[in-house]
């Protein structure tokens, strides 16, 4: 049995935005492997922004989930090719009918082997995936802020609400049909 700092040395967290918090939110909260999945703000340069704040614009934020996962049952690159199918990382700063800049397409990596791993991914994912340039921001973790109780497992509360059902229940679809083994 591996000893506890062992499963301790293999969480990790990685930062997505890509789009409405709620749609990444729901895709990542039952991916095998991922252990916590906290929407937020983050990307931008102030402190403690409500929603008000960071859908006015006046924070820079996105709108991100913390993803907390074990490396030891998945790897970055599972979790980028999860993200990367489940938005339109080559639409700036919206995701279909939400629109802004806390929409943006971002990952936010904590080192350097983190970048390098999504930057390659990138560039592969532009010349395999793609007909239009990924636009997709990488940057590093500077600070998250947590978003709001009612923002959390959105999703699973509220699976009822027009907009879930119009754009969240296809994202899942389309992961679970074509990425099935991470389910």
């Amino acid at each position: 049995m591996p000893s506890i700092s062992n499963q301790e040395s293999n969480i990790q967290t990685i930062y997505f935005g890509g789009g409405c918090f709620w749609c990444v939110e729901a895709v990542f909260e039952d991916i095998k492997g991922v252990t916590d999945v906290t929407s937020g703000y983050a990307g931008g340069d102030s402190k403690n922004p409500s929603y008000n704040q960071v859908s006015s614009g006046q924070t820079k934020h996105a709108e991100v989930c913390k993803i907390t996962y074990d490396a030891s049952k998945i790897k970055l690159q599972n979790l980028l090719e999860i993200f990367f199918l489940t938005h339109d990382p080559t639409t700036l700063n919206r995701q279909g009918n939400d629109i802004g800049y806390h929409y943006r397409s971002i990952v936010l990596f904590n080192n350097n082997k983190e970048e390098e791993i999504i930057k390659k991914y990138i560039v592969e994912a532009n010349k395999n995936l793609y007909e239009n340039n990924i636009v997709t921001e990488v940057k590093k973790f500077e600070n998250f802020y947590k978003a709001e109780q009612y923002h959390q497992g959105y999703y699973k509360l509220n699976t009822q609400q027009p907009y879930c059902n119009a754009v969240i229940t296809p994202k899942i679809l389309k992961a679970r049909k074509k990425l099935s083994k991470y389910y």
